[in-house]
């Protein structure tokens, strides 16, 4: 039997009740913390030697060498670097996820965690020169194909 104008949270025996005032502020605690959680922020940064090479990763120009761009996932990257008078370097290369990205260290470091944790990583390219083949090379070459086409157009086409 309820009396009017008495707190709900008190018991029969005039007891207040913990349980029911403590669990809408354990859920405001609760919320706070993912609300003002930490952050993982994750980046890679692409040299070459020489510099100002264009990176490509994934099938995506990023820009000029040197180059820091954000990433979201570990695991394998295509890298394709050019620059005029130099070969093209086609590669892959992998990032591999620290300890705190695996579960259930991730919820930590990035729900609970306050602070920002930065994941930084650096990868190193050397350029080769780009070399040219000799004009008499090139020209014996293009003599051995069209001798080769020649021969073949005279053969004819087997049934």
């Amino acid at each position: 039997m309820g009396y009017p104008g008495i707190n709900k949270q008190v018991h029969r025996k005039g007891r207040f009740d913990m349980t029911r005032c403590l669990m809408p502020l354990f859920a405001l605690a609760l919320a706070s913390a993912v609300a003002i959680g930490g952050c993982v922020e994750r980046r890679l940064r692409i040299n070459t030697a020489p510099q100002g090479a264009t990176v490509i990763l994934n099938d995506q120009e990023i820009g000029a060498s040197p180059v820091t761009v954000p990433f979201n996932w570990y695991g394998d990257y295509w890298v394709r670097i050019s620059k005029d008078g130099y070969a093209t370097l086609d590669t892959h290369r992998k990032l591999k996820a620290p300890l705190h990205d695996y579960f259930p260290f991730d919820f930590f470091a990035q729900i609970l965690y306050p602070g920002r944790i930065v994941d930084s990583y650096e990868w190193n390219f050397e350029l080769a020169f780009k070399e040219y083949p000799a004009r008499d090379t090139l020209i014996e070459n293009a003599q051995f194909l069209q001798n080769q086409l020649e021969q073949r157009s005279l053969t004819p086409p087997s049934r």
